[in-house]
């Protein structure tokens, strides 16, 4: 393979290559079945003079290639949905590798390129028509542990009846004190995940920066609050007598203590971007997580019998 060719190796953010591509790692889903798309990716890297392993990640027992290191590879695919792309950007982080996600079912933020299309979308890396995306992280710390890693979001959640306390100080300044079933605290790409279920607001993209939004707080006033990037998050914690659990992108954490703090970090991650990908905002309402006002679309069918335009 030219080394001078688009694909001849991995991109940092000046767009230059690094490293000849020769070793794609594959980040599966435990359970879907993605068969079909696997060979198609063995096919493409065959004729392109690629390897493919499979990168192994904690509690996965699925096999599907040989085992691969994701420092030694060049490019990661996560094959399933978000969760699975979540699971390869941080197998990635480390090394920088970036992430393609290929949706196996639903097409979300993450994975904005259907399992179908795996070919066509390894051709426009090969095209050179892609760019490496920075995803940001949030550093959570607790007690004297060295901490860990969130993409989209922390979630301090009750765990049984009774509600969790939580004292929000945001850089040494206290915000707000709540009863509720708990808070998360989201980063701008996870702010359209949990965070905006719950409730809370959307970051456009260009807007950095932290997302803490109060999971049905019992009383009070606490809107949700956006924190700018360089600021540190505080979370004191009393638990209900039902006890609390901890989840980083969803997944139970073993964190203890009763004192959280959160920051900001700044390219944790890459993600590919290819050329042709749909706008974040743009995907939010193709997914239907995004509406238009019931009245709106009434009076945009109406205007659209009568063969007129909204706003003739």
């Amino acid at each position: 393979m030219d080394e001078t060719s688009p694909l001849s190796g991995r991109q940092g953010q000046s767009g230059q290559p690094k490293t000849p591509l020769r070793q794609l790692g594959l980040v599966v889903h435990p359970t879907r079945h993605v068969e079909g798309v696997l060979e198609e990716i063995g096919t493409w890297a065959s004729a392109h003079g690629l390897a493919v392993g499979q990168v192994q990640v904690p509690g996965q027992t699925r096999r599907v290639a040989e085992p691969v290191e994701a420092a030694d590879c060049d490019l990661l695919l996560g094959v399933g949905g978000d969760g699975t792309a979540l699971v390869a950007l941080h197998a990635g982080a480390p090394s920088s590798t970036p992430v393609l996600g290929l949706a196996a079912g639903s097409i979300g933020a993450l994975t904005k390129v259907s399992a179908k299309r795996a070919t066509w979308a390894l051709d426009q890396m090969a095209a050179g028509r892609w760019t490496p995306l920075a995803v940001p992280g949030l550093d959570v710390g607790w007690g004297e542990a060295a901490g860990d890693v969130a993409i989209n979001d922390v979630a301090v959640v009750r765990d049984g009846p009774g509600q969790v306390i939580v004292s929000i100080t945001v850089d040494g300044v206290l915000y707000a004190q709540i009863a509720a079933d708990g808070l998360v605290v989201a980063t701008e790409l996870g702010s359209s995940a949990y965070n905006m279920a719950a409730g809370g607001p959307i970051l456009a993209p260009g807007a950095v920066g932290m997302v803490v939004t109060p999971l049905e707080p019992h009383g009070g006033s606490c809107p949700p609050l956006v924190a700018g990037a360089a600021s540190h998050l505080t979370l004191q914690i009393e638990p209900g007598f039902g006890g609390v659990r901890y989840e980083l992108d969803g997944r139970r954490a073993a964190i203890s203590g009763p004192l959280l703090t959160v920051h900001h970090h700044p390219d944790y991650a890459t993600l590919v971007a290819l050329t042709e990908d749909e706008p974040r905002l743009t995907g939010l309402r193709r997914r239907g997580l995004v509406v238009d006002s019931p009245r709106v679309l009434v009076r945009e069918h109406r205007l659209s019998e009568q063969g007129r335009e909204p706003g003739r």
